[in-house]
């Protein structure tokens, strides 16, 4: 398949992904990004995806200190990928990927940041967020409208229906400058501020993120169920590019 980011002007681009949780919602006996899906694991998937970006020249991978299952990985051997040693939380694995290459990155570098259970990402999405936000001076996101009616609910009742018209589901990659983003996780925790996303760290700032349209197929798999809609959604997407 023709790389679509390969018309993009060429500047330094790193990508952060988290992969030190446990994943416990998904009940398994491994983490959710070691489980089987279409013939390989979760995150095999994702990174031989975010692989296929020439644009990309290092991906840094931020695993559990005990994760005993990354090695045996052919993709572990892959010279673009560096593994460092996450945190408890996700903001502290994606810190510490930004501390992995201080004094590398250049302060306007970007660092796009990826969830490891999000294998369906498509390189058009990828190649559509490079193109939108390489001007931007914020940085912006991956996302899509909520389709659905939205209640609020307080004690097992409804006691409102909110207005949708406003509302995005915040997918990833999520892309910011490196000393943007830095400045921003690392001045969140200080002041003990709830860090979802590395978007909500920035907004906290006083700025605004850009949304960017992608595609609602690019699922995070937490239950058992998204395995399956995961693999359709591969299945799918290997059929179009071998035409």
């Amino acid at each position: 398949m023709t790389d679509l980011l390969d018309s993009a002007p060429k500047r330094k681009y790193w990508v952060i992904v988290p992969a030190a949780g446990v994943g416990s919602r998904m009940m398994a006996d491994r983490p959710k990004q070691y489980l089987p899906l279409a013939g390989k694991t979760v995150i095999e998937h994702t990174l031989n995806k975010l692989l296929t970006c020439k644009q990309f020249d290092t991906l840094l991978v931020g695993l559990s200190p005990e994760d005993c299952y990354w090695d045996a990985l052919p993709v572990s051997r892959n010279d673009r990928i560096i593994r460092y040693d996450g945190g408890r939380e996700r903001v502290d694995t994606v810190l510490n990927g930004l501390y992995a290459i201080l004094g590398k990155a250049e302060p306007d570098d970007w660092v796009l940041v990826h969830d490891v259970a999000r294998p369906c990402v498509t390189i058009e999405d990828i190649d559509r967020l490079i193109r939108q936000l390489n001007d931007s001076e914020t940085g912006g996101i991956l996302g899509v409208p909520v389709a659905d009616t939205v209640k609020r609910v307080e004690r097992g009742c409804i006691v409102d229906t909110v207005d949708r018209s406003c509302l995005w589901r915040a997918y990833t990659p999520q892309m910011f400058r490196y000393q943007t983003l830095l400045n921003a996780l690392e001045k969140g925790l200080k002041e003990g501020l709830q860090i979802t996303d590395e978007a909500s760290a920035i907004e906290a700032l006083g700025v605004a993120p850009e949304m960017v349209l992608g595609s609602a197929e690019n699922i995070k798999i937490t239950q058992p169920g998204d395995l399956e809609l995961a693999e359709i959604y591969l299945s799918r997407e290997n059929k179009t590019d071998n035409k």
